[in-house]
This record gives structure tokens, C-alpha cells and sequence, in this order.
């Protein structure tokens, strides 16, 4: 059985307090027998406090982004191993505002992959097409695309340690998010192009990740397609109620 992840991704929110308000509400809200893995990835400011705070728990922290190289003179940027340091699980890489906002491409994604997967963090590598990619009917194309140019120089053993979140960036905090079955289809798609770069091994182990308005109204209908592993939460995952609903979600 594939591991189910449930990731937040607080983007640019919050402040102190109220990010240690939302880590303790979160805590005191988790089932102890969940059989899921949680990721809270706060700012970078709170990382430490977040991390601190869930440290002898089950919950893991991740970060919203680093840098492609270990060290050097990138005023404001922070790489893989000050993350390391801070005793940090995961990462994002390549979310859908980084590719748009920051003009990432494909050549810096798969750097950036690479400088985490050195430092024994865990990508959670986001892709996913816009609204007139799917309205031309050419989404598997795009994230085919997506894929080979992040995961290039990637072994399988590597491959086998990254998450992929697929996101359709049409249905990123519009509130119009993809049906169950249109996010299944591009999970299926991913799992088979996986298949074919890494092994049949690697596929049917490898977590997909839905991301785009996921909420408590429709997390058990996503969990409920047969290649959704588990969810990339936006702005709900603000609000503790919200994304506890979302962790605790029923198997339809």
C-alpha cells in the first residue's frame, strides 16, 4: 500500500504567534493511530518553531523552497543544507507560483531536485498545466515535459525518494478545482511516465499528490480515486479545523 501524505502549504502567511497557534491546534487535533504521513510547511521564519513544536511527534516539517546550491553569495535565498541543519523533512520544489511569479524552468527544478535529494530531504516536486494547455487539450504533453526536464540525471533509487504533487494551475485558489476523475487521469498518466523513466517498482510505490483547492468538501471523493496518494493543501490548510477535516478524510 502506497504512502498517503496530507501537506500544507502555508505560502506566505501568518505570523509568529499565529503560526504556533496553528501548529498546537493541529496537534491537538490529530488522531493518535492516523496512518498517514502530515507535513506543515510554514515560512521559512517559523521553520525552527514548527519544527521544535512537533519534534517528538509523528508530524513532519517541510519548507516551501530552497536553493540550487549549497552555499555562496545568494543574498535572501536558503539551501538544502540550512535546512538540513534545522532537522527539516521535506521541501516543495517547483510549485505552480515559483514556475510563474519567479520564472523558474525546468533546467533550475531539476538542480534544485538534485541539491535536495544530497541533503536527505524529501521533494515534493509540484507540476501542472494552466487552464489553456487543457482548454487545447495538450495537458499530458506539458506535464510529460514537466517531468522529464525535473527528473533528469535522476537515478531510480533517487526517484523513489520524491513526492510528486500534481497541481492544474486553473484550479489554484480560483475555488474551480478539477473533478475527482479529471485529477485521476493525470495521476494515472503520471504514475505510467514514472513507470517507464524508473521501473514498474518504483511507480506503484511512488506517491502523487493532489493539489488545487483541495478542501474538506472534496478530500474523500479525491481519496477515493485509485492514484491519489494524498493531498498538497493551500488554503485550508490556514485554517486548523479545515485541515484537520482534510488529514482525518474518509476512504469513500
Amino acid at each position: 500500500m502506497r504512502e498517503k501524505i496530507i501537506a500544507g502549504n502555508w505560502k506566505c502567511y501568518k505570523t509568529l504567534e499565529e503560526a504556533r497557534n496553528l501548529v498546537l491546534e493541529i496537534m491537538n487535533g490529530l488522531k493518535p493511530d492516523l496512518d498517514r504521513t502530515v507535513v506543515l510547511c510554514p515560512p521559512f521564519p517559523y521553520l525552527q518553531m514548527a519544527r521544535e513544536l512537533t519534534l517528538k511527534s509523528k508530524v513532519k516539517i517541510g519548507a516551501q523552497n530552497l536553493w540550487k546550491e549549497d552555499w555562496g553569495a545568494y543574498t535572501g535565498e536558503v539551501s538544502a543544507p540550512m535546512l538540513n541543519s534545522l532537522k527539516v523533512d521535506f521541501v516543495i520544489i517547483g510549485h505552480s507560483e515559483r514556475r510563474e511569479y519567479f520564472k523558474e524552468d525546468g533546467a533550475l527544478l531539476n538542480a534544485k531536485l538534485k541539491r535536495a535529494l544530497a541533503w536527505n530531504l524529501r521533494p515534493i516536486f509540484c507540476l501542472g498545466e494552466k487552464l489553456h494547455d487543457r482548454e487545447e487539450g495538450i495537458t499530458f504533453k506539458i506535464v510529460e515535459r514537466q517531468i522529464e526536464e525535473g527528473f533528469e540525471g535522476i537515478s531510480s533509487e533517487e526517484a523513489s525518494k520524491v513526492v510528486i504533487a500534481y497541481e492544474p494551475v486553473w484550479a489554484i485558489g480560483t475555488g474551480r478545482n478539477a473533478t475527482p476523475e479529471q485529477a485521476q487521469e493525470v495521476h494515472e498518466f503520471i504514475r505510467g511516465k514514472i513507470g517507464k523513466l524508473f521501473g514498474t517498482v518504483v511507480s506503484q510505490s511512488f506517491p502523487i499528490l493532489y493539489g488545487g483547492s483541495v478542501k474538506p468538501e472534496n478530500i474523500d471523493s479525491l481519496m477515493a480515486m485509485p492514484d491519489i496518494d494524498g493531498a498538497l493543501v493551500g488554503g485550508a490548510s490556514l485554517k486548523g479545523q479545515d485541515f484537520l477535516r482534510i488529514i482525518h478524510y474518509q476512504r469513500e
